[in-house]
């Protein structure tokens, strides 16, 4: 445990302070299974999506519903790009004409929108599509978070148990949200093995 602790207050130390700019999968994850408390607890006052998102998730009722209620009561802000901005300029191009010394690939409105904004405001990513957004977070530098390092942070801080975990992990896969690994328990294992190198 006292190493498991180590590792886990050297991958969040950044979150203290940083906004986190959500994109609609990772977001849409959490508002499916009815557990958005998660990240306005361990986050608040730091969520921020892009106008992408929100029209991204207004396009389902339920989310809209959500949403639209997260933003009336200040839990969650709404970020415009505009026209003639650096972040309009990184938005384009990762939907309309990448940057082939990154990446090939044009990726979604929301998944850019977070991306040009984490870049220009040095803010944190949070994502699940890992394909579509690894070069430019590589190329970037941009620190960012999945849906699995959320539950692990909230479990660390007694947020969830890990039997809450494992029901939110399997509501979630029920949604059909992409994630890792067959249960929450098993994401635990893993990924500390692998971060610590044992």
């Amino acid at each position: 445990m006292h190493i498991e602790k180590i590792w886990y207050m050297e991958k969040i130390h950044i979150m203290k302070s940083t906004d986190i700019f959500f994109d609609t999968d990772c977001l849409s994850s959490f508002l499916w299974v009815g557990r958005e408390d998660i990240f306005l607890t361990l986050y608040k006052n730091l969520v921020i999506i892009p106008d992408e998102v929100y029209f991204e998730l207004a396009k389902v009722d339920f989310l809209k519903i959500k949403i639209d209620y997260l933003i009336k009561k200040n839990k969650v802000k709404l970020k415009s790009i505009f026209l003639g901005t650096k972040e309009y300029e990184l938005y384009s191009s990762m939907i309309h004409n990448p940057n082939k010394d990154i990446t090939n690939m044009i990726i979604g409105n929301g998944e850019a929108a977070a991306i040009a904004l984490c870049i220009t405001n040095n803010g944190i990513l949070a994502s699940n599509n890992l394909k579509d957004i690894a070069p430019y977070v590589n190329y970037y530098s941009i620190k960012s978070i999945l849906t699995e390092d959320i539950l692990i942070e909230a479990l660390h801080k007694n947020i969830i148990t890990e039997k809450d975990g494992n029901e939110i992990w399997l509501n979630m896969l029920k949604k059909k949200r992409k994630l890792p690994y067959r249960t929450f328990s098993e994401c635990v294992r893993v990924k500390y093995k692998r971060d610590l190198n044992i």
